[in-house]
């Protein structure tokens, strides 16, 4: 059974790394006012291979690094639809017969961000809790 998996594993290695010669070619060949390689065709394997070791090397170092900016980014872009849901959430109270319910956020930017970040917050337990 290991000896599958390791051959599983060795197939895989062997077509990320015929596929990256094959995207260094492509690159080189589409955009070669960009891409720039110079040599003859072993130059490409070289590239290529040298592609397939740092993805497999440096990548997943580079994800840890770069998890707390995404996580940043991730937290920034529902802060925003949630601020855009609350907007229209607002905007759709004005039709709304003044003397029975009116609706207001207060506190400025501040404020907003205080109630989209409650509403994210508020929908993904829900979503959790009725699964």
């Amino acid at each position: 059974m290991r000896m599958e998996h390791e051959h599983r594993q060795s197939l895989r290695l062997l077509t990320k790394t015929i596929l990256n010669v094959l995207l260094v070619w492509g690159l080189a060949n589409v955009i070669p006012m960009y891409f720039v390689i110079t040599g003859s065709w072993v130059a490409y394997i070289v590239i290529g291979a040298l592609i397939t070791l740092l993805n497999f090397f440096v990548r997943p170092i580079l994800y840890v690094i770069s998890l707390p900016f995404k996580l940043f980014a991730t937290i920034l872009a529902l802060i925003i639809v949630n601020g855009l849901f609350v907007q229209l959430l607002y905007e759709a109270s004005l039709f709304l017969d003044q003397s029975l319910v009116t609706l207001d956020i207060q506190g400025g930017l501040m404020g907003w961000s205080i109630v989209a970040i409650a509403f994210g917050l508020s929908n993904w337990l829900m979503k959790i809790a009725l699964k």
